[in-house]
């Protein structure tokens, strides 16, 4: 008699987990442990670092773009990556403008609303698919990077700037930065908390708190950022039958 199994993205055993793909399970460098997760306030916006601005054009929206020195903000030299210290988070990623793009006409063929809905950028950077939702009316975007330093001195003016430029009065979001491993940062995100607790208190055909809403623009570039990342989605997107999900990834 046939029985039915659950669908794993990733196979594991007791020591260690595996995706089930031998030729990609080559051992990784063992890296730094991650920076503390912490919620950076808008207010803790850097002073010290030269902060520039420009416009890009996105198929006739018009957003604005941050430029900082990799070197003034983190003293290293102007690398795209240094894997366990720096992200890439300083870097304005094609990915995050196709991505922006894409929703934009996701909207205006009325497959997509971000209207009353939750947020939340994982590897934000600039932050500009986040900053669209917020010009789309979302209710809540939190935006999420690995560097507490990104956010600081990139994502948090370039949303004030795209804010104040472009944002009605009437439909401004909660915005709320989080910098941290996507292994531990779900302790700190709002939705996150409140998704485990319902989790096992919700019904079949109840709503679970959860985001609505989940971005990600050329974000994955390894084994263990795949499970943590895996991990990191189970805990924050829960599936409702009342209002299903939408996931966006772009990579």
């Amino acid at each position: 008699m046939a029985t039915n199994t659950s669908f794993q993205l990733f196979s594991s055993s007791k020591d260690k987990p595996s995706l089930g793909l031998g030729f990609l399970e080559s051992s990784e460098p063992q890296l730094p442990p991650p920076p503390p997760s912490v919620e950076v306030l808008s207010s803790e916006v850097s002073s010290s670092v030269k902060y520039t601005v420009e416009p890009v054009n996105l198929d006739g929206l018009t957003l604005l773009k941050g430029r900082v020195s990799t070197k003034e903000v983190l003293g290293l030299p102007n690398s795209d990556l240094v894997p366990g210290i720096y992200e890439g988070g300083l870097k304005l990623w094609e990915g995050s403008l196709d991505l922006v793009k894409a929703l934009r006409s996701e909207i205006q063929n009325g497959c997509l609303s971000f209207e009353g809905k939750r947020v939340l950028e994982l590897g934000c950077g600039h932050g500009l698919p986040g900053i669209f939702a917020c010009l789309e009316s979302a209710a809540e975007v939190h935006f999420q990077d690995f560097n507490a330093e990104v956010l600081r001195c990139l994502t948090i003016p370039n949303v004030n700037a795209n804010l104040l430029e472009k944002a009605k009065p009437e439909t401004v979001s909660e915005v709320r930065f989080f910098a941290g491993d996507w292994g531990e940062i779900h302790q700190l995100l709002p939705h996150a908390r409140e998704s485990e607790i319902n989790l096992t208190s919700s019904s079949e055909h109840g709503q679970a708190s959860a985001y609505d809403v989940i971005l990600m623009a050329e974000t994955i570039y390894s084994i263990s950022a795949q499970r943590n990342l895996y991990g990191l989605i189970k805990k924050v997107f829960l599936y409702r039958v009342i209002q299903p999900l939408l996931l966006i990834v772009n990579s």
